[in-house]
């Protein structure tokens, strides 16, 4: 009973030392284990394992992707056109005995200290050679690859490995937003006078252009209408001669009908002509009452009887014909006009 009494107290210091020499590893996490501050094991792999207790120490990392948020950061790029520049950069543990003698017992505080200090170096570096326009424009993807690959280079030294770093921010300082907007609409307002410029010189060309061609298109129409009129007119002459020669006195009187149609238009019409003047030639000719005719017959009748009652002269002997001539015919008389 005295034996019972004593070996379960035994078993229990037994099974306590037993548990204490035993840990588990999880899949999140990597495992150091130390004796007397020197690495005795590393454990990445998930699973049970033991050590040797009251000597031996685990000490716990994580093993996942962590992430850090630099603090706003004032950078000078190649312009001296200064930025505030935030920053966000993914890290994990690579090397977890180099860790541990990098950064000491401080752990994953000490270590996001150091590696934001990489940070910052390799933002003024990469971001120093380079112009602000860089910065603010979509060339900065490439910009945060080169400021992610000199921080994995710097890093590795921590057995850290970098997987990615972002530029969360990259703004003008609150003193310099008055100045850099002036700048920022000078260079736009010269480069819209530019543009301005250079859309007059195109619209001078294009309107000279198009002068030209309507002057070479018009100097062709014209040419080609001459030629035409001149074409024309030929052929109308040519027209007119004929009938010319066919009826001089009808081309006469068509020629006289349209001069009188052009001559005497309108209400008011006055023209100062002799009475004589060929121009009235056509209109002396013709009288729609018939009363010029009966005028013209009655002079004619007159005369006629004048010249009857007139006793007439003695002839003179005729003188005498060589014998075999014909006698000669009495002359005429000419016959009186009749009337219409």
């Amino acid at each position: 009973m005295k034996r019972l009494t004593l070996l379960i107290p035994a078993a229990i210091i037994a099974g306590a030392i037993a548990l204490s020499a035993m840990f588990i590893v999880d899949e999140r996490e990597n495992v150091l284990v130390l004796r007397f501050g020197q690495v005795e094991q590393i454990r990445t792999d998930p699973g049970l394992y033991f050590r040797l207790p009251f000597f031996d120490q685990v000490v716990r990392y994580d093993s996942r992707i962590l992430g850090l948020q630099s603090q706003p950061l004032e950078v000078t790029p190649a312009d001296d056109r200064r930025l505030v520049v935030d920053a966000f950069l993914r890290w994990r543990i690579s090397d977890v005995q180099q860790f541990r003698q990098a950064v000491g017992t401080e752990g994953v505080r000490a270590a996001q200290v150091r590696i934001e200090r990489i940070l910052n170096a390799a933002i003024r570096q990469v971001l120093g050679s380079v112009p602000s326009n860089a910065v603010l424009s979509e060339d900065r993807t490439g910009l945060m690859n080169q400021i992610r690959d000199v921080s994995r280079r710097e890093a590795r030294s921590l057995g850290v490995d970098v997987i990615d770093v972002r530029l969360t921010r990259t703004d003008l300082p609150e003193q310099n937003l008055a100045a850099t907007y002036a700048r920022m609409r000078a260079e736009r307002e010269r480069e819209a006078a530019d543009e301005i410029a250079r859309g007059n010189e195109a619209a001078q060309r294009v309107r000279a252009q198009a002068d030209r061609t309507v002057v070479e298109l018009v100097s062709s129409a014209r040419r080609d209408s001459e030629i035409v009129r001149g074409e024309a007119d030929a052929q109308r002459n040519r027209i007119y001669a004929e009938a010319f020669g066919q009826d001089p006195e009808f081309f006469a009187f068509s020629r006289s009908l349209t001069s009188y149609e052009r001559a005497l238009t309108g209400s008011n019409t006055a023209m100062v002509l002799s009475p004589d003047s060929d121009f009235f030639r056509f209109l002396r000719q013709i009288d729609p009452s018939g009363s010029a005719a009966a005028d013209q017959a009655a002079e004619d009748e007159a005369r006629a009887d004048a010249a009857a009652a007139t006793p007439a002269e003695p002839e003179p002997a005729a003188a005498e014909a060589p014998a075999g001539a014909p006698a000669e015919a009495p002359a005429e008389q000419p016959a009186p006009a009749a009337g219409n």
